[in-house]
């Protein structure tokens, strides 16, 4: 599993170089870069840093722009290093708006040829997911989120699950066979010890028996 942030200080570099799945292989990273909107244009991409696009609809919420998204697209477009896959615009924890705006969006970012992700949100079932779409992006409310995490691990093969900032969900996810996840926590007071230390040590295989056989639902 791949811990995706949208941070590009040292210790996330670091973290970039020392820490695979499977050490002989450059590809097979444990840590990546999730970039929306409003950050990108502050993010000089490197070859060992791995990213994916957000579109900031969590973040911005009513503010969200469409040309700043589609700016973002067209930044990547120029870019050597292409991102792993890029999300739909959608309407946190909406139904009916997140499709609509798969519908009215998708279109737009399939035109660059980049693997699809889609927001599932409140609601939803897998009979909502479209065919297009590569990844399954858990968004949602924080409580509904973590409710159906476990059906969507189960019926796609391809999850990543937002705002993951805690060691023990970070454990969950990983038991659930994810590909990804994020979280912006991390580095808020980094030297306390449920952060960036915790993390080392999922990152290092080195696992709390409190973490284990653990259940959220």
């Amino acid at each position: 599993m791949m811990i995706l942030c949208g941070q590009s200080n040292p210790a996330w570099h670091m973290m970039a170089g020392a820490y695979k799945w499977n050490p002989e292989c450059f590809d097979d990273k444990r840590v990546g870069l999730l970039l929306g909107p409003s950050y990108f244009k502050k993010q000089a991409l490197r070859p060992w840093m791995p990213y994916a696009l957000d579109n900031d609809a969590f973040t911005l919420r009513e503010k969200w722009s469409e040309a700043e998204w589609i700016r973002m697209l067209e930044w990547a477009m120029l870019q050597r290093e292409k991102p792993m896959w890029v999300l739909v615009p959608d309407v946190v924890a909406d139904r009916q708006a997140t499709l609509a705006r798969w519908r009215l969006y998708a279109p737009t970012a399939a035109a660059r040829r980049w693997p699809l992700a889609f927001a599932v949100q409140d609601g939803m079932t897998p009979k909502d997911v479209p065919p297009e779409a590569a990844l399954i992006f858990v968004g949602g409310s924080t409580e509904w989120k973590w409710r159906t995490v476990e059906m969507w691990a189960d019926k796609f093969p391809r999850v990543h699950v937002g705002r993951v900032n805690a060691i023990e969900k970070v454990w969950f996810c990983e038991d659930l066979g994810v590909e990804s996840i994020d979280g912006t926590g991390w580095f808020r007071d980094p030297q306390r010890e449920d952060k960036l230390p915790m993390l080392l040590e999922w990152m290092e295989n080195r696992r709390p028996i409190e973490t284990r056989s653990l259940s959220l639902t």
